[in-house]
């Protein structure tokens, strides 16, 4: 059994995780499809029953990971948990954390004076040097790893593409700055938003389409806008010249540092 901590009410840690779980279907020793049934995964998102997003999983919202008989636990993004709730765990229990930028200043004074031990950190991004040196004093292991999504079929609109997850507020905010870039630019494109909800007083002639996973653009598509959240600048970077990134405010995640990174790459 895999046990996989992926705290937080979004959609990103899910992503990531059905990702990395495909791409360690391919080099560790489960063969691809073999997963199912395999993973149990402790997470509070709202979008923890969606087949689309967890089928295959068991899921619980809240457990005491130690307490599981697994081969493996994954610790998503933060290291000690979310609230730094996450202490050593027991001897004999192989132990990997995926790592993504966080906020350093903001996330190491919550860890606890007991931290996790790592047998193997996957770096998946550039990350705050004290957040790296820290790693590197926990883990055994600390290397790069580039994620391989699951395959899925492309998104084929024509015009501009506008994927967010929410929450509505955000989503509206995103289609806001779509078109003021169209109008600042004099043009006007038919625009697709691709959302799990239509958020109330969504412009008229922008289509609200329910897709997931939503990573593949179609020939058709002229432009893809999103915020700066790690999935979002990763699955799109085959298309960066196509897409445009706003980035919003986390408490842990730096979406302004990563858009940032990602512009600059493109220069």
């Amino acid at each position: 059994m895999i046990v996989c901590y992926a705290s937080g009410d979004g959609l990103g840690h899910l992503t990531r995780l059905r990702s990395f779980l495909h791409t360690l279907s391919r080099t560790d020793p489960f063969p691809s499809g073999r997963l199912d049934g395999l993973v149990t995964v402790v997470t509070g998102s709202r979008f923890s029953e969606d087949p689309r997003v967890t089928g295959g999983w068991d899921v619980v919202e809240a457990a005491d990971l130690a307490e599981f008989e697994a081969d493996e636990v994954i610790v998503d993004a933060f290291p000690a948990g979310i609230k730094g709730e996450l202490t050593r765990f027991p001897s004999g229990m192989r132990l990997t954390h995926l790592a993504r930028l966080l906020r350093w200043d903001a996330y190491e004074p919550l860890l606890p004076a007991d931290p996790p031990r790592f047998d193997r950190t996957f770096v998946l991004e550039p990350l705050d040097p004290a957040h790296e040196a820290y790693l590197r004093d926990v883990s055994d292991e600390v290397v790069p790893l580039v994620l391989t999504d699951p395959p899925s079929e492309p998104i084929d609109v024509d015009g501009w593409l506008i994927v967010h997850s929410g929450p509505a507020l955000e989503t509206l905010e995103l289609v806001a700055y779509v078109h003021d870039m169209a109008s600042a630019e004099g043009v006007a494109p038919p625009m697709t938003l691709v959302s799990p909800h239509r958020p109330d007083d969504l412009p008229p002639g922008v289509t609200h389409l329910d897709v997931y996973p939503a990573y593949t653009p179609g020939p058709n598509v002229e432009r893809i806008i999103t915020a700066a959240g790690f999935n979002a600048v990763r699955q799109y970077a085959p298309w960066r010249d196509r897409h445009r990134m706003l980035p919003f405010p986390r408490s842990l995640d730096d979406q302004f540092a990563r858009a940032a990174r990602a512009r600059r790459e493109t220069r």
